[in-house]
């Protein structure tokens, strides 16, 4: 006769109740991250909000100067121009990222694809690299005096390209590195959301006469929607906070016409030593992120309930 699990935990009366360790051990992790969190999240959190109400310099004590530097903030055109910037590059790269990515998981994915196991291997490689060093590689792709790229126009006879020393194509060559560098963890994201859509979808599909393309948008994209919305989600809230991409590729120029808002928040707290001032600043960037993924979490909830 098989005892009760409700037997088997229960204590006898008049005991002190004992846990068992499937209890204690959630209960130890949680803790542990609720610490974890607390301490390198949550303080620096308050923290920052503090500092952005004084004029804290980073030495020595500060005076609380109360909303001065968010109103100087709102009146900074150069702050405007770093965050036109950031939203123009978030634009540009995110959907840039999620077709290449998509694209590359459905040729991998695919039936008719020879060497998957190694493709999967070669494009997952970007991913594995530091920033730092995708920015330094497109540097030496894409540099004006020295760059591979000018030195293959030059030989076929055309022009060196100003990639470097214009603006827009300075801030194109960062868009391309950054899909490039991007691709490959979203592309795994889609390989496995692709891979759980039921195949009896597509050999009912066939059977209906759907070609490859009709299969894709009435089947594959409504199926991995909820995939699409993180990837859409990750990629812009990192699009905004990229930073050592355009240090390692451009430094935000040519000059500062390329200076994104985490640059701007970099300079103006490091360089110059406005830290109440670069504080508040990254508030307005982290309500900007807050409300960017309140809008896409409505969006999607209302997409699924339809």
């Amino acid at each position: 006769m098989t005892k009760r699990a409700s037997d088997v935990t229960a204590s006898p009366p008049g005991r002190p109740r004992r846990r068992s360790k499937y209890t204690v051990a959630p209960l130890v992790l949680i803790a542990a991250n609720v610490v974890l969190f607390s301490l390198f999240f949550v303080w620096p959190a308050v923290i920052g909000l503090v500092y952005s109400f004084t004029n804290y310099t980073g030495v020595g004590a500060f005076q609380f100067v109360g909303l001065d530097n968010y109103q100087n903030l709102f009146g900074d055109s150069t702050f405007y121009d770093a965050l036109s910037r950031t939203l123009l590059y978030t634009v540009l790269v995110v959907p840039l990222n999620f077709v290449l990515s998509l694209l590359i998981a459905n040729l991998v994915v695919s039936k008719q694809a020879k060497g998957a196991s190694i493709a999967r291997v070669v494009f997952f490689i970007p991913w594995l690299i530091s920033p730092i060093v995708v920015g330094v590689l497109w540097r030496w792709l894409f540099g004006e005096n020295f760059g591979l790229i000018n030195y293959v126009i030059e030989k076929l006879g055309g022009s060196a390209i100003a990639w470097q020393s214009n603006a827009d194509l300075s801030l194109g060559v960062v868009v391309m590195a950054g899909a490039w560098w991007g691709t490959a963890f979203s592309m795994l994201l889609f390989i496995a959301a692709i891979k759980n859509v039921p195949t009896s979808y597509y050999e009912a599909a066939s059977l209906d006469g759907a070609g490859p393309w009709r299969q894709f948008f009435s089947i594959t994209l409504p199926s991995i929607a909820p995939t699409s919305f993180i990837v859409i989600l990750l990629n812009t809230i990192n699009a905004m906070k990229e930073y050592p991409l355009f240090l390692a590729l451009n430094n935000g120029g040519p000059g500062t016409s390329n200076n994104l808002l985490v640059q701007y928040i970099y300079q103006t707290g490091f360089k110059t030593g406005q830290i109440g001032y670069a504080s508040a600043a990254s508030f307005v960037l982290m309500l900007i992120l807050m409300a960017v993924a309140i809008i896409q979490l409505i969006v999607n909830r209302r997409m699924e309930n339809r």
